[in-house]
């Protein structure tokens, strides 16, 4: 179950409220089995082995038991008697198990969850696929969470929490649009004074991977563009060797002629050249299974994926190849074989072929523009992209992610404890400035969005807000500019708050003074305070999003992690340092950090990967144009010695012979340029929609496609070219 929310903007969102599943489960009758499952990452888990305590970090899922019989995840003896229903109980993998106990035979054994309570295996569950979306290894039962996390505990209907989904095995003969009609009378009764309006939503597992709306992986245009792509590539090889194999069809006139002066017959001929394409396309095959076997862990490792050997190597696999190989040995193979096939026995013998008897110049051309026409739009591509990626990466923010080390608060600290942690982290050798808060400004992941009731106006607004609880150093540590009055003063409740200048535009005020001393009711009016100060917009979310209405408030007992600002001249000290302290105060969890910059930088991940295929497509296709070009100019220069011959013996220079023989080639390039120049920009001004600060596409980028691709094309020929050219003339009429 999902929730799309409308408000002043059309959110996504992979969970629904804490009381939904309860009343779907109860009032309707649409599903077999309702189960509620909450993700809780990098949970610290400690057990005692020998007199030794060790501490391991999971991914932990707290489970209904219908979440099992929902899903097939079997107990390692195969059957599926899955016993969480108590509190404090728990199923783990046998991964896990191995790696926290040495054994998988730890049935009854228990374990220390977040040093707070004591958690009793009851079964060891087989192995989880990597390419499952179930993102943990340890179920633990869902009463267990109240402890821990009491608003997904509640059938509370005022907000969604993050991680906590619902799934619905339906019955047979179930329409998830008819479903979705029925739920909307449960906004009405739970949610009917909501400026938010939720609409629940069915999703499909199926489409849990591809939907990127709500936090999928990769969307299925992103995968389709890139088979294309692929085919694409394809094309290119098979224009090379046809237009290769029409080219030098007048090599192979005289034994054409030979062959059917005894008798072949044409479709004898035909079926000969077919077989040669045959055997060339199954040995290029069997080349390329081999690369794509070696190159498959370096390929998991750049795009982090988990695919094997055995995934490969299958039916399927065999089945595709199969079709691909008789596909490409047809397409390739039947035009050259119909020209050789065709070709005239008396003008073959006597090796007075035509440009029409070789495929017809016209042909080669308008394929090597198609061949040139991929390359540009995949290099135009590749520098659009990259482009994008850098603005995100490396713009103003409107904050100082440099040299910020983000430690984890594993556990809710008294204001004096905090406070002398603070002070010695502050005092360290490298330190320079230290704040305690929820989250960074830009961490997306971490958002936690409320409604907003603004200058005791008698309706909420109908956008929300989102909350960065932190201590009053934060603007200092992270350089959050002050526009309009001052910073907010702790105190044990929250009295004064501090918002970002996106919360005036949204209301409408022309100047954020206007906003410095008005009420603001928040978190459904349990927190009223006063704005004291507005900051300069930052962005809080990725380059994808707009910047939302911020406000910043202390409240100790939200503080989740340290952001602490060091000096880069001693890196490994400073976090020497920082560990001791970190350690004196929390010795019973695991030290952990992560810098500011790298986690920016993984927002874009997917963006990332995508930029590497491109690459790597762009790199193929580059490399695969030029060896056609390569092979086309060779035989271009052959055909042309005797011209090249009688040029230089009229007194050519080997700069004008140069021109003679590469101008065709440019002004095929410069054609292929048109063509694809408005299709890149096409496709890459749709993906660039996906951002909502995004570049602007330069004219330079497409001078450079094609002007690099000139370059490419040039260093490719010179060689021949500049042979050709240089060669004594009086030899190559004696050639003739």
């Amino acid at each position: 179950m999902v929730t799309e929310q409308h408000g002043d903007e059309i959110s996504y969102t992979a969970a629904v409220p804490p009381g939904f599943a309860n009343v779907f489960r109860t009032e309707y009758d649409y599903a077999e089995k309702v189960a509620k499952a909450f993700t809780d990452y990098r949970k610290l888990l400690a057990v005692e082995i020998n007199g030794k305590n060790s501490k391991f970090k999971e991914n932990v899922i707290f489970a209904e038991p219908d979440f099992f019989k929902i899903f097939n995840l079997p107990l390692l003896d195969g059957s599926d008697n899955i016993s969480i229903s108590e509190p404090n109980t728990a199923v783990i993998t046998e991964e896990t198990a191995l790696k926290i106990f040495g054994t998988s035979d730890v049935v009854g054994r228990t374990f220390q969850f977040e040093n707070d309570q004591k958690i009793r295996i009851t079964g060891i569950l087989k192995n989880i696929p990597e390419t499952t979306f179930i993102n943990g290894n340890v179920f633990i039962s869902f009463d267990t969470v109240k402890h821990s996390f009491e608003f997904v505990s509640q059938e509370s209907w005022n907000g969604i929490a993050f991680g906590l989904q619902t799934f619905a095995l339906l019955n047979k003969d179930q329409y998830p649009k008819d479903i979705e009609q029925a739920l909307v009378s449960l906004v009405e009764k739970h949610r009917a004074d909501s400026k938010n309006v939720h609409h629940y939503k069915l999703q499909p597992l199926s489409d849990i991977h591809y939907n990127e709306q709500y936090g999928g992986g990769t969307d299925k245009k992103t995968l389709w563009t890139f088979s294309l792509i692929g085919l694409f590539l394809l094309i290119m090889a098979c224009i090379n060797f046809i237009n290769i194999a029409t080219a030098q069809s007048v090599h192979r006139s005289k034994e054409i002629g030979i062959r059917k002066v005894l008798g072949s017959a044409k479709r004898q001929l035909f079926w000969q050249f077919m077989t040669e394409t045959f055997i060339i396309t199954f040995v290029a095959l069997l080349f390329g299974l081999v690369l794509s076997l070696l190159f498959l862990p370096y390929f998991n490792t750049i795009f982090d994926l988990e695919l094997s050997y055995e995934g490969l190597l299958n039916y399927p696999f065999f089945a595709f190849a199969t079709v691909l190989l008789f596909l490409v040995s047809a397409t390739t193979g039947s035009y050259p074989g119909v020209l050789l096939a065709r070709i005239l026995p008396i003008l073959a013998l006597k090796q007075k072929l035509s440009e029409k008897d070789a495929g017809g110049i016209k042909t080669r051309k308008v394929l090597v523009i198609a061949q040139f026409s991929i390359s540009i739009a995949l290099i135009i591509s590749t520098l659009i992209i990259g482009k994008q990626i850098g603005y995100a990466v490396n713009s103003d923010l409107g904050y100082d992610k440099t040299a910020m080390v983000m430690v984890e608060i594993p556990e809710e600290l008294e204001q004096t404890r905090l406070n002398g942690l603070k002070e010695r982290i502050g005092q360290l050798a490298g330190v320079e400035k230290i704040s305690a808060c929820f989250a960074s400004p830009g961490a997306a992941y971490m958002n936690w969005g409320t409604g907003l009731t603004f200058d005791n106006r008698p309706e909420g607004e109908t956008f929300g807000i989102q909350a960065k609880l932190a201590d009053k150093d934060y603007l200092e540590t992270f350089g959050l500019k002050l526009v309009a009055g001052r910073n907010f003063k702790e105190t044990d409740s929250i009295q004064e708050v501090v918002v970002n200048e996106m919360l005036g535009k949204k209301l409408g005020l022309s100047s954020s003074n206007e906003l410095l001393g008005k009420k603001v009711d928040l978190n459904g009016g349990n927190i009223k305070a006063e704005i004291v100060g507005v900051i300069a917009d930052f962005h809080d979310q990725t380059f994808r999003e707009n910047i939302n209405p911020v406000f910043i408030a202390p409240e100790t007992s939200n503080y989740s992690e340290l952001a602490i600002k060091i000096n880069m001249v001693d890196t490994k000290g400073a976090l020497t340092g920082i560990e001791k302290q970190w350690t004196t105060v929390f010795p019973n969890f695991l030290f952990e950090y992560a810098f500011l910059d790298e986690r920016a930088k993984e927002f874009y991940e997917k963006e990332q990967q995508f930029l590497s295929l491109t690459k790597l497509f762009s790199i193929l296709a580059i490399i695969i144009g030029c060896l056609g070009i390569y092979g086309l100019i060779s035989f271009y220069v052959v055909q042309k010695t005797r011209e090249i011959g009688i040029r230089k013996v009229l007194g050519s220079s080997i700069n004008a012979i140069l021109i003679l023989l590469t101008k065709d080639f440019l002004k095929l390039i410069c054609m292929a340029g048109l063509i694809a120049s408005p299709v890149a920009w096409y496709f890459m001004n749709n993906w660039l929609q996906g951002f909502n600060y995004r570049i602007e596409i330069s004219w330079w980028i497409f001078v450079c496609a094609i002007g690099g691709l000139v370059l490419i094309t040039l260093l490719t020929v010179g060689y021949q070219v500049i042979k050709a050219a240089s060669a004594n003339p009086v030899k190559s009429l004696r050639t003739e």
